[in-house]
């Protein structure tokens, strides 16, 4: 598993500043959480989603790619620290 924690730099009220990922050994998404500017969460697993939320359809590219484009600034956490966000900000049915 790799987890990563994205802020996303832009203007659009609509889309999350901050992605926050679950990957799986394929590199895809398996649990992922969208923080928007107003304050709210979207969740997405593969049992479950809020209503704007969906898991990645694409492989996942590296830190480095994500960090070559401007508008993105990306890290790796820990499972640890993605399950503490998780616990926070999804319910505990998903």
């Amino acid at each position: 598993m790799r987890y990563i924690d994205v802020t996303w730099k832009h203007e659009e009220t609509d889309e999350p500043i901050r992605l926050v990922s679950e990957m799986g050994l394929d590199e895809y998404e398996t649990r992922k959480l969208e923080f928007f500017a107003d304050g709210t969460v979207g969740f997405a697993s593969s049992s479950s989603h809020s209503s704007n939320t969906r898991l990645g359809e694409d492989i996942v590219p590296s830190i480095s790619d994500i960090n070559d484009d401007a508008e993105f600034e990306g890290v790796e956490i820990s499972r640890i620290e993605f399950d503490e966000l998780w616990i926070a900000h999804a319910p505990s049915n998903s």
